[in-house]
């Protein structure tokens, strides 16, 4: 059977992905306000109501049921900041994949640089979580990036490294690789240009020569906001927001640049099947 989005239409694999960590800077109710104003300003995006535009959300775990209540019906997918490597059991304070996919959580964010940093998360638990989120059909936004700031060679060189530690062992399926370089994550501005381009194209890389990886994607977040995607040139599949996202204007702003991106890659997609040749 043919899946069906919120909104009734057939699904279709997204062309652009973007999605939002609130982290932990939102209370219940602030959040519940938040959720109201991005369910009417981001669901009535003719882009995300197509499909041609993924759009998730991550909140804390006890904001997951407004989001989850406001976002789904226009068609923003919602997930997790973190998840248990264990599955159900006697793991006191532990939220596991299986409960993350029974209440409807598509996503679960892993490896992020702050849960490495404040909480020792190595790539060997990084890894653990990962494969529990595949193994109960939650996607992983799987964050990797380097630590200190380097040459755009050495930095993909690094992230890659990391990449594969981080999927070692983990079952076939989709995930979103969030390139996050560490250096870059509450700066004033994102990352040189040309420096996501080379190492977001060497994590694309990984991802096509590895079949068990079919149809994940690959975007950029630290300190993303408008006006990033545009200078990408089509290196990243979107971008993963925090702070930029708080105002659902700006959000707006880059679900527009996320379906110029989407529309290109569908006209090329057009050419190709047309004569065989992408243009």
């Amino acid at each position: 059977m043919t899946p069906v989005s919120a909104h009734g239409a057939a699904h279709r694999t997204p062309r652009a992905t973007v999605g939002v960590s609130l982290k932990a800077y939102f209370g219940r109710r602030s959040a519940r306000v938040w959720f109201g104003e991005v369910a009417v300003a981001v669901g009535a995006h003719e882009a995300v109501r197509s499909g041609a535009v993924e759009v998730f959300v991550v909140p804390t775990y006890l904001q997951f049921d407004d989001a989850r209540d406001y976002l789904a019906p226009v068609g923003i997918h919602v997930g997790v900041q973190d998840v248990s490597a264990h599955e159900p059991g006697a793991y006191t304070g532990e939220i596991t994949a299986a409960e993350v996919a029974e209440s409807g959580g598509v996503f679960a964010e892993i490896g992020h640089a702050e849960r490495r940093r404040l909480f020792g998360e190595t790539d060997e638990v990084t890894a653990a979580k990962a494969t529990a989120a595949l193994r109960h059909g939650v996607t992983p936004v799987l964050c990797v990036g380097e630590s200190e700031r380097t040459d755009a060679a050495a930095a993909a060189r690094a992230t890659v490294a990391q990449l594969h530690a981080d999927l070692a062992g983990a079952p076939a399926g989709r995930v979103v690789v969030a390139y996050e370089p560490v250096w870059a994550i509450g700066a004033p501005e994102p990352a040189p240009t040309a420096h996501i381009v080379a190492v977001s194209r060497a994590l694309r890389a990984a991802l096509d020569a590895d079949p068990a990886r079919a149809g994940s994607t690959v975007i950029y977040g630290g300190s993303a906001g408008p006006g990033l995607l545009a200078r990408l040139d089509g290196a990243v599949d979107g971008l993963f927001l925090g702070r930029f996202a708080h105002d659902p204007a700006a959000f707006t702003r880059v679900l527009d640049e996320a379906a110029a991106l989407a529309a290109t890659r569908a006209d090329a997609d057009a050419d190709a099947d047309g004569d065989g040749v992408a243009r």
